[in-house]
């Protein structure tokens, strides 16, 4: 187990130098003058070109990119050219706020599409049907038309929740949980729905299999059969789509939190991609393609885990 764990560490590290070296690349040879950028039409080739010297933009490409490499490794992901913050910093203040949403909202998610996707599985009938047309409805739904409508009818017209929020946890676990009870929702419904539909699937594929039929002619329990064997088998499956839900929702929270004007890393990325502050862009990228490559370490250990036959191959 522990060299299967290191096998995939070693690709994860892989995966992140390479998106690193690309996406280096893509936004400092991509984004015109970043210089008169920063200073305006109205600025002078002499002042552009001091600017350029301050920023190190004067340097070959390659030179930059190993610099910034080196600088990441200690923990320093450089500083905003608009506001001369660490780059670490912003994002350790906006972190914890959509990554403390997006896990609220996987748990809540996997429950309950767990939930409902072994009662479709088990139950078939009308509550087959139900899950398969909910399925539908809300994949068909997209997240941001769930939040506006959210804050239309529970915030604005009934005031249950506020509108929009800048409550941190330090005000109080239940001032917070109030406050991001609706992002929340907003990001489960998709998820429940889909999760729901992929589950179902995969626990009526391992009903139907062979050695199903061998323990129910055993005499064993319908009950031992699904909680000891079925659900076993069939969380692989569960677990590869809740992962991609997860790195799904790292795209959509960027729309939820501006709806709701949660100061997460939503309107951190939008603000720096409009400003052309490419050190703030390569940071929210970094921890993006981190969070990613985290998730897919713990579904592959938990896939292996739970089926050795993952870790030979």
């Amino acid at each position: 187990m522990i060299k299967f764990i290191a096998k995939r560490l070693g690709s994860g590290l892989v995966v992140l130098f390479v998106v690193s070296a690309l996406t280096f690349t893509l936004l400092y040879t991509s984004s015109g003058s970043i210089a008169r950028n920063i200073l305006g039409d109205q600025a002078t080739p002499e002042q552009v070109a001091l600017k350029e010297q301050e920023l190190g933009l004067d340097q070959p490409l390659v030179t930059r990119y190993f610099a910034w490499l080196g600088d990441a490794l200690s923990g320093n992901l450089g500083t905003s050219w608009f506001t001369s913050e660490p780059v670490a910093n912003s994002l350790a203040t906006r972190i914890p706020v959509t990554m403390t949403m997006v896990f609220a909202a996987m748990i809540l998610i996997a429950i309950c599409a767990a939930l409902i996707g072994v009662a479709a599985a088990v139950k078939r009938g009308w509550v087959d049907r139900v899950v398969q047309v909910g399925a539908i409805v809300g994949d068909s739904i997209p997240g941001y038309v769930i939040g506006v409508f959210l804050v239309t009818l529970l915030a604005i017209q009934l005031g249950f929740f506020p509108a929009t929020s800048t409550i941190s946890p330090e005000v109080g676990p239940e001032a917070w949980v109030y406050s991001m009870t609706l992002p929340v929702i907003a990001l489960l419904i998709n998820g429940v729905t889909g999760g729901a539909q992929q589950i179902r699937s995969a626990v009526i594929k391992q009903l139907e299999r062979d050695y199903v039929r061998t323990l129910r002619s055993r005499g064993i329990g319908e009950r031992e059969i699904l909680f000891k064997h079925v659900l076993r088998s069939a969380a692989p499956a569960g677990l590869t789509v809740l992962s991609l839900q997860l790195i799904g929702m790292l795209g959509g929270v960027v729309i939820i939190e501006q709806i709701f004007a949660l100061p997460g890393m939503g309107p951190l990325a939008v603000t720096a991609t409009g400003q052309t502050d490419l050190p703030v862009v390569m940071g929210v990228v970094m921890y993006t393609v981190v969070v990613v490559i985290v998730v897919n370490l713990l579904v592959d250990v938990l896939n292996g885990w739970l089926n050795p036959k993952v870790r030979v191959s």
